[in-house]
């Protein structure tokens, strides 16, 4: 049987696809970028990609006829500010397109929307429920409060507050109750759904064992890291102070910081614990979800980040736009280093940045990043995924991952900090040759002067950064 997974590339559809896999579907991954998907080998097999952009009506007739249960893990947030009617659009398209299909069951995971004054956000998902539900297809609707996990939006951001500040001045909507729920449940509970035919046409709310305060998840997080941490909060901040807040402190960008305070002044507590009964689970508590993703970052293991996605960043691109490097018009700052083990150097690339930093004055690329997050930018607070692969459509920093190959010997990054047009970075190596090459696209005047105000900076940066990733590697160093 088939099963049509949007979302993909996203956090839940990465960790769901494998687990579909293993029982025994043939999944069609619909992604609007197919540079950005890389399934695992042990999937392949079982795996069809197919590019669709569900805001692009000519894009879904990609959708094949075929297809028995579908997923709906896609939304708009932060991707600009009428997003309500994006999603929207995006849920009408969608639906009208799957009734023009043999599928059977759609699972729609939305957020939890029992509080009589709702969000904008979440108001938007109740409104995807609602048109999706007019299908002519079973609908299931899976209801999510606070998702914790390896990667997830609210574990990098609890643990950027708690790790960060010692003492927190907060808002009081510090003090609004909530039911976080563990990833590992989440993803067993969406394939747990699947053509179960009791959950056919009926919507559920699901969530841990727990009510906590956000106050009380910090502080508990705190213990089990094992932190002594205050928290006071003030009667009057206004959600903008709030979002602020949020933004300078964690790794969230600034459209998400609005959209999650706007958010977390709304209660999200579930109203029932039916859908855990009907599938005899036993979830996880909030500490033990804390140690479980520990657990991942510690080895290494995150299998999808928030951050990944281009949301998280200041552009909603396409890889292919931009992965060819342009000439006409740019500035280019290009160094050459003759190395003699190839590998040894390809390996140092791969490590760049997150917490390997840039080899040479680390201080002064976080000074970048932090000038970057006073003008609205991403900051450095993003880091990377996985200390040792890289992979197109990953954040790194302040960059995009456009392409990463080592076979190649290739690697491109994107800027997405706040600039007066656009940047490249670039390392290849060819011959036994490394190449490193910073490009820059100017937008008028401003982006000409831009260019030249840094070039003296990066005379230093970029010609020791070249050393260090060739140090103790090239023909006079191995005599």
């Amino acid at each position: 049987m088939k099963v049509l997974l949007t979302g993909a590339t996203g956090y839940i559809g990465k960790r769901i696809l494998p687990v579909l896999v293993e029982m025994g579907y043939y999944v069609i991954c619909c992604v609007r970028d197919v540079n950005k998907f890389h399934p695992e080998d042990s999937v392949k097999e079982s795996v069809e990609v197919i590019e669709v952009d569900l805001n692009k009506r000519a894009t879904l007739g990609n959708i094949p006829v075929d297809i028995d249960f579908a997923y709906y893990l896609v939304h708009s947030m932060s991707a600009s500010k009428n997003y309500h009617e994006l999603e929207k659009q995006s849920a009408v398209n969608f639906r009208e397109k799957l009734n023009n299909t043999n599928v059977r069951q759609v699972i729609y995971l939305s957020g939890i929307v029992n509080s009589q004054t709702l969000s904008k956000h979440l108001n938007s998902r109740k409104n995807v429920e609602f048109e999706l539900g007019k299908g002519e297809y079973a609908l299931t609707t899976v209801r999510a409060g606070i998702v914790i996990g390896s990667g997830s939006a609210s574990f990098e951001i609890i643990r950027d507050l708690v790790e960060k500040l010692p003492v927190m001045i907060a808002p009081r909507w510090l003090n609004t109750r909530c039911q976080p729920i563990g990833i590992s449940d989440v993803v067993k509970i969406l394939t747990g759904i699947l053509n179960h035919e009791k959950t056919f046409n009926n919507s559920y709310d699901i969530a841990g064992n727990e009510i906590l305060t956000y106050k009380e998840m910090l502080l508990e997080f705190a213990a089990v890291r094992g932190l002594k941490r205050y928290i006071g909060t003030v009667p009057v901040m206004t959600p903008k102070l709030s979002s602020y807040w949020l933004y300078f402190i964690t790794s969230t960008s600034y459209k998400l910081a609005v959209s999650l305070v706007d958010s977390m002044k709304v209660e999200v507590v579930a109203k029932d614990d039916e859908i855990i009964k009907l599938l005899n689970l036993n979830p996880l508590s909030y500490k033990e979800c804390i140690r479980q993703a520990f657990k991942k970052t510690e080895q290494n293991e995150i299998v999808s980040s928030w951050k990944d996605s281009t949301v998280s960043g200041r552009l909603d691109f396409k890889i292919s736009d931009y992965i060819k490097v342009p000439e006409y018009g740019c500035f280019k700052d290009v160094r050459r280093k003759n190395i003699v083990n190839t590998e040894e150097c390809i390996e140092k690339i791969w490590r760049i940045g997150g917490k390997t930093g840039w080899y040479y004055a680390s201080w002064l690329w976080k000074l970048r990043g932090f000038i970057d997050k006073i003008f609205g930018g991403v900051g450095l607070r993003r880091g990377r995924t996985n200390a040792n692969d890289i992979q197109a459509g990953d954040s790194l920093d302040f960059w995009r991952v456009l392409y990463a190959d080592k076979s190649e010997r290739r690697l491109l990054l994107f800027a997405e900090m706040k600039l007066p047009g656009e940047a490249w970075l670039e390392f290849r190596i060819q011959d036994n040759w490394l190449v490193q090459t910073a490009t820059f696209r100017p937008r008028g005047l401003a982006g000409r002067l831009y260019w030249y105000s840094v070039y003296p900076f990066h005379g230093l940066i970029f010609e020791r950064l070249v050393r260090k990733l060739t140090e103790n590697n090239t023909p006079d160093d191995s005599d």
